[in-house]
């Protein structure tokens, strides 16, 4: 009986542990959570009117794209730009979408020629974009959130 009895003690005494909860550190489920998390994608990209009936989000991103370029390119085509050489350039404009839908052109890249034959390339391409419809900005697990983009955009002029 003795022995019995010792040995139900020590179950117990060992099993305490068995039932303790363990308790969850939130500096570590929080560091957990950030490296899963992809800062370089968006649920949803930035979107027009015009490209919310689109169904992918690879179909809605290139929309988005298209729409600007449209956009610049019918705002350029009513300039008349006389340059003494031909010009052929792929202009680089880095653009941020703020988490309010604000559209900001941060940085304009091309070549030295280019700006040679048509000095005001970066005001035109800045002015290009000043009647922009409505901006969905880009979301991020149901928040809206910022997004910068490259978009190219291709000058030919004869």
């Amino acid at each position: 009986m003795k022995r019995l009895l010792l040995l139900i003690s020590v179950v117990l005494i060992t099993s305490c542990n068995y039932f303790e909860n363990q308790k969850v550190n939130s500096k570590d489920l929080l560091e957990e959570e950030l490296e899963s998390f992809s800062w370089n994608d968006v649920d949803e990209y930035p979107s027009f009117d015009s490209c919310n009936s689109m169904s992918g989000k690879l179909d809605k991103k290139v929309c988005f794209e298209n729409t600007l370029r449209n956009i610049l390119n019918t705002n350029l085509s009513q300039l008349n730009i006389v340059v003494t050489e031909d010009v052929i350039d792929t202009i680089v404009l880095k653009i941020t979408i703020d988490n309010l839908g604000k559209f900001e052109i941060n940085e304009i890249i091309s070549k030295a020629q280019t700006k040679a034959q048509i000095p005001t390339i970066d005001s035109l391409l800045i002015h290009g974009f000043d009647n922009l419809p409505k901006i969905y900005p880009a979301i991020k697990r149901s928040q809206q959130v910022s997004t910068q983009f490259n978009l190219p955009v291709i000058i030919n002029i004869n």
